[in-house]
C-alpha cells in the first residue's frame, strides 16, 4: 500500500475527530460498521420522543475526505422514493458543495432530519414499515490500539498576550460541576464557566486548580471559545495537558455545537488501566453532558460550521 502523504495524515485527523465528536452528539443513534473501512450509520428520526419517520444514512469516508472527496453515502428508508429520494440526495450534494474543505457529516445528518421532519408534517404520516437496520455492533477497540500522531496539534500561543490585558476587576465567572464518568478505574468529571475574556478563562483555570483534587488530575484537558462581536469571529484555544491531542478533540466538538463564550475543563484521575481510544470518548460525553446540563445546546440542535469539497458524488446503489 501506498505511503500516506501529509494531506492524507490531516484527512485521517479530521475523521477520527468528526466521528468521536458525532459519536458524543449523537449516542446510540450513531453506529460503527466498519471501523478499518471507515464505514458509520446514524438512525434518524423527525422527532426525538414521538417519531413518525425514520431513515438511516450509511456512510464510507475515503481516505481523502474531507480534502478533496466527499463521502459515499446511502439512504435507506422503505417510504423514501422517487421525487423524494432524489430531492433529498439534491439537498445534501448542494450543501456539500456550497461549503468546501470541512467536515460534512453533523450537517448532512441534521439536513435529513430537517427533511423528515417536514415531510412528516406536510403529509399524515401512514404506520412506516421497519427501517433496515445497517449497522453490527459496535467493534470493540483493544487499549492496545495503536493511535495516529496528533503532535501536530498544538496550542495556539498567538494569543497568550491577551490573558493580561484585560482589567484586573472583572469578576470570576460562576463554576458549574458536571457528573463523573467512571471506567475501568478511571473517572472523568467536567467543569464548565461562561466566559467573555481571556482573562476570565484564565481566572476559572486558577480557581479549579486551587481545589487539590482537581490540582492533581492525571490531566486538566479544557478547550474555549469566545465571540468577538467587534471582529465578528471567535477567539478559541485548547489544551491536551498531556493526554495528547485531547484538547483539539473537545475544541473540535465546541465547533460542531457552536457553542460560544464557554469553557470547558475535563479532568481526568487515571486508574492505572489503559483505556485506549475509549478515554476520548469518555472526555467528549463528559463535555457534552455538562453542555446540555446547562443549556448551552440540546441533541436537536443546529451548527453553524462550514463543510467539505469536491466535484463529483458517489451514492450506493440502495436495493
Amino acid at each position: 500500500m501506498a505511503n500516506i502523504d501529509v494531506g492524507n495524515a490531516g484527512d485521517l485527523q479530521s475523521q477520527i475527530e468528526e466521528v468521536e465528536a458525532l459519536s458524543s452528539i449523537y449516542g446510540d443513534e450513531w453506529c460503527v460498521i466498519d471501523e478499518a473501512a471507515r464505514i458509520f450509520c446514524i438512525k434518524i428520526t423527525d422527532d426525538i420522543d414521538y417519531p413518525k419517520l425514520k431513515a438511516c444514512l450509511q456512510i464510507i469516508l475515503p481516505h481523502d475526505y474531507p480534502s478533496a472527496a466527499p463521502p459515499v453515502y446511502q439512504i435507506n428508508a422503505a417510504w423514501l422514493r422517487g421525487p423524494d429520494r432524489k430531492t433529498l440526495s439534491n439537498s445534501l450534494e448542494e450543501l456539500y458543495v456550497e461549503n468546501t474543505g470541512e467536515n460534512i457529516l453533523y450537517l448532512w445528518v441534521e439536513k435529513v432530519r430537517e427533511f423528515l421532519l417536514e415531510k412528516s408534517q406536510s403529509t399524515d404520516t401512514v404506520e412506516q414499515p421497519e427501517v433496515r437496520n445497517m449497522a453490527t455492533e459496535e467493534e470493540e477497540v483493544a487499549d492496545d490500539v495503536e493511535m495516529p500522531d496528533y503532535r501536530n496539534l498544538k496550542l495556539n500561543k498567538e494569543n497568550v498576550h491577551l490573558f493580561e490585558n484585560h482589567s484586573s476587576d472583572e469578576e470570576l465567572p460562576p463554576i458549574k460541576l458536571g457528573e463523573t464518568i467512571t471506567e475501568r478505574r478511571s473517572t472523568f468529571q467536567p467543569h464548565l464557566a461562561p466566559v467573555v475574556t481571556p482573562r476570565q478563562v484564565r481566572m476559572v483555570l486558577d480557581k479549579l486548580f486551587e481545589n487539590k483534587k482537581i490540582a492533581s488530575a492525571t490531566h486538566n484537558i479544557y478547550a474555549y471559545r469566545i465571540y468577538c462581536e467587534e471582529k465578528q469571529s471567535f477567539l478559541q484555544d485548547c489544551e491536551d495537558d498531556g493526554e495528547t491531542a485531547a484538547g483539539g478533540r473537545l475544541l473540535h466538538l465546541l465547533q460542531i455545537l457552536d457553542v460560544r463564550n464557554v469553557l470547558v475543563v475535563v479532568s481526568r484521575w487515571y486508574g492505572g488501566i489503559l483505556l485506549g481510544p475509549d478515554r476520548f470518548k469518555h472526555i467528549n460525553n463528559s463535555a457534552r453532558n455538562i453542555l446540555v446540563q446547562e443549556g448551552y445546546t440540546s441533541s436537536a440542535v443546529r451548527p453553524s460550521l462550514p463543510i467539505s469539497n469536491v466535484s463529483k458524488f458517489v451514492k450506493l446503489i440502495d436495493v
